[in-house]
């Protein structure tokens, strides 16, 4: 240990202040994890954070938390992640939660890579934490990868299809499988309500609605995410006794086109009977908005997991195989998929969901119990390793 009383953890591809509110949840839950396990064995913790140079201000803050903002050039250089995972005990790699995979573009993949090199060869070690492995669908990526995953202690899973994924790669003696992390994200529990309304989320994903980051079609969706969410928008809008809420959980001043608040924005005065929910300002306060709703429906996966885990009825609008992955393995199976139903069958599948959402909500209930459990495996991993590491000082 690099203190007599401290253990000091890199958290790398975490952030402490993305636009995206689902890495600010892995990283928030991921701390949460950590200082509950510590706090069993009489440890302190150091966190450093290991992610983007990014100039907005951090939602997640603490004494024992230090933000190491890196550039393209820090993965390179001697005196960038090289360092400063020397002077960790232990580096946790969670790849945003899903950006280990060669489907967001070579260069993602590669910077991945070069990063995860970087921390092997810095003698520490160095655990993936809970996330969706691949798929690497060029021969190269997936060489890369599996050499990658070899170096490291520990690939942990938060899903069966990543598991399996890991399986085919001769990887069984690096794997654990557990859950999303972001199921232990603290928020508020809501307040009683006397309204009598029938609340229901809509996550608008701006990076679907505007076609990825190439503008057209980039995730080779079968449907119309633009006509489904209009569509949805009118169903709900004149539905008697409900009140649609429609909202973001990736706000960036600085892309637009990634930007759920804008898109949502823009569909509020389209449809004004809709409530249009604020920028939130960290991943809790919008899982405690989410919290209040009585259905839920969307596309960023970490809205749908925020609903989930605060016990609302909820209909992901899958475009990637980390939903069916995440939510299958829980054994919660009410999915839309965008990659091979036509809108108007989405459509068919977010109302039908509504209407049986006393269902869901008793299915949510019993996969969150399995979520749980899943959790406790890569807790007690971490464990062992920090009771180890804490031995060897």
């Amino acid at each position: 240990m690099t203190n007599d009383s401290v253990l000091t953890i890199g958290l790398l591809w975490h952030s402490t202040n993305s636009d995206n509110l689902g890495i600010g949840a892995l990283t928030a839950s991921q701390i949460v994890i950590l200082e509950e396990v510590a706090a069993d064995l009489n440890l302190k913790l150091k966190f450093k954070i290991l992610g983007w140079r990014d100039p907005e201000p951090s939602y997640i803050k603490g004494d024992n938390i230090e933000v190491v903002p890196m550039r393209a050039r820090d993965l390179l250089s001697p005196s960038g992640l090289w360092s400063s995972a020397r002077s960790c005990d232990l580096i946790l790699d969670i790849s945003a939660g899903d950006s280990f995979a060669d489907i967001y573009g070579r260069q993602r993949f590669l910077y991945n890579i070069i990063a995860k090199t970087n921390v092997i060869a810095s003698w520490r070690p160095l655990i993936l934490s809970p996330q969706t492995i691949g798929p690497f669908q060029r021969w190269w990526t997936r060489l890369l990868a599996t050499v990658a995953m070899r170096g490291a202690k520990k690939v942990v899973t938060r899903d069966k299809l990543s598991s399996d994924y890991l399986r085919e790669l001769g990887l069984a003696d690096r794997l654990i499988e557990s859950t999303d992390v972001a199921m232990r994200l603290p928020y508020e529990l809501p307040a009683p309500r006397e309204d009598g309304n029938v609340r229901v989320g809509l996550n608008v994903s701006g990076l679907l609605f505007n076609g990825g980051y190439s503008q057209d079609n980039m995730f080779a969706l079968s449907a119309d995410y633009a006509a489904v969410i209009h569509a949805l928008c009118e169903y709900f809008t004149n539905q008697p006794g409900v009140e649609l809420h429609l909202l973001g959980h990736v706000n960036s001043h600085n892309h637009e086109v990634e930007d759920d608040y804008r898109v949502a924005e823009k569909l509020a005065a389209k449809y004004p009977s809709a409530v249009l929910a604020p920028r939130f300002e960290s991943p809790s306060d919008a899982k405690t908005y989410i919290a209040t709703m009585d259905f839920f429906a969307g596309a960023r996966m970490h809205a749908c997991i925020a609903a989930f885990s605060s016990g609302v009825p909820v209909l992901s609008m899958a475009y990637s195989r980390k939903f069916a992955g995440l939510f299958g393995t829980l054994g919660y199976d009410h999915l839309a998929d965008c990659k091979a139903q036509t809108t108007e069958e989405i459509v068919e599948a977010v109302t039908s969901a509504f209407g049986r959402r006393e269902e869901l909500k008793v299915d949510v209930e019993n996969a969150f119990q399995e979520a749980e459990r899943k959790l406790v495996h890569y807790q007690d991993y971490l464990r062992e390793v920090m009771e180890n590491t804490k031995r060897a000082a």
